[in-house]
């Protein structure tokens, strides 16, 4: 793809958000987009397939604050469409031939490099391009001739939902993934098997050509081989000479222990396979993690509600409580309130460190609902026994 099709392109509009829309607005609109138009979702639907590919390329651009910083930057530069009279197309780089603007030498790189030239890697046009084009920062430029760096893949997003207890000690997943692959027959070359890519005589592998026009001479990328500095004679059948392949793969996943909610797992290597064997990128897998109906969490700490009787609370016991390896027996000190949090070291959630948080276990008094005639008689016994000690609940109490 050519600079000038890639700054036409409105990945804003692809995933339906505006040109303001924060990093999470954007997360959001296109894991949307991602799980409606996905292949799994549509088998056979082309279009959705396109469109799955189109929201995807926006968001590897605008989900990277870099290159959505040098997107926008390079789409205000050229939304008019050219500079003056003589226009600028992007992707040409132009100079000077003797004559035009007093017949001295003028570099389009001054209009935004402070005097930098287009090439030079400080700050000038070229540092737009580089990050979306693989021209790099601090290197030679497209003046120099040096070669077209292979472009990387894009990474890839996935989402997985696990149960509280499979998040907390780590478990290792399956992980089915649609998405463009290194092609398996041409091992991503893009050329049929027993043949080789070839250097583009006419850019003698560089990807620019320069030509003249009137007084300006431009660089622009070289049409034979499309800016990639080499060509195909026989392309691969199964990927028409991409090295990239549409395919549906099976992986698995470790799922490291302490996993949060909405946490991510990044898996170097498992996204989009770059062309002609460029590298790939990176799987990003999301965590979900639905909620336990015994246990809570607070960072490392596994957090346990556990009801317990009024006489319990006063005389003190020794409860069996539930952890994550099995139960502990907790001790409850006699006089303990109603809502104390009782720690007990090292049964939390384990680290990815080692070791692991700790439990904190909440004592909640149960009040029983039905009393039999001796429970009831029995209490009230008690109530008056209490009440003659002196003791009274809402002594020191602000509403009394």
């Amino acid at each position: 793809m050519s600079e000038r099709e890639w700054i036409e392109k409105d990945f804003y509009k692809e995933l339906g958000v505006s040109s303001g829309a924060s990093a999470d607005e954007i997360k959001k609109s296109y894991r949307k987009l991602a799980r409606d138009l996905h292949p799994d979702a549509n088998p056979g639907d082309t279009a959705a397939e396109e469109r799955f590919k189109a929201v995807s390329e926006a968001y590897a651009v605008l989900s990277d604050t870099a290159k959505r910083k040098e997107y926008d930057e390079a789409r205000r530069l050229f939304a008019s469409g050219g500079f003056g009279r003589g226009g600028y197309r992007p992707g040409a780089e132009y100079t000077t031939a003797g004559g035009g603007f007093g017949g001295g030498e003028f570099n389009i790189g001054d209009l935004f490099g402070g005097g930098t030239s287009y090439t030079s890697g400080d700050g000038g046009i070229g540092d737009i391009f580089g990050g979306l084009f693989g021209g790099g920062r601090g290197g030679a430029g497209t003046r120099t001739g040096a070669s077209t760096r292979p472009q990387r893949g894009s990474d890839v997003e996935a989402e997985t939902t696990l149960p509280f207890r499979e998040a907390a000690q780590g478990v290792t997943v399956p992980l089915r993934l649609t998405s463009p692959a290194s092609c398996t027959t041409c091992h991503g070359s893009g050329a049929k098997p027993g043949t080789s890519p070839r250097v583009c005589p006419r850019c003698n592998g560089s990807g620019i050509v320069s030509r003249n026009q009137g007084a300006f001479g431009f660089s622009e990328p070289c049409d034979d081989c499309r800016g990639t500095g080499s060509i195909i004679d026989d392309p691969c059948t199964d990927c028409r000479g991409t090295g990239v392949q549409n395919r549906t793969r099976n992986l698995t996943v470790r799922i490291p222990k302490g996993v949060s909610d909405g946490q991510r797992i990044r898996l170097a290597g498992q996204g989009e396979a770059g062309l002609r064997g460029a590298p790939s990128g990176d799987l990003y897998v999301t965590v979900h993690v639905k909620p336990d109906k015994v246990f809570g969490r607070n960072g490392d700490d596994l957090t346990v509600t556990v009801p317990v009787s009024y006489g319990e609370l006063v005389l003190g016991t020794t409860v069996s409580v539930p952890t994550l390896e099995g139960r502990v027996g907790v001790k409850i000190p006699s006089g303990t309130v109603d809502g104390r949090i009782l720690r007990v070291r090292g049964r939390g959630v384990p680290k990815r460190s080692g070791g692991a948080g700790d439990l904190l276990v909440t004592v909640k008094v149960a009040v029983p609902q039905d009393l039999d005639e001796t429970a009831t008689e029995a209490l009230q016994t008690y109530l008056s026994a209490e009440k003659a000690s002196g003791f009274d609940p809402r002594a020191g109490w602000a509403g009394a």
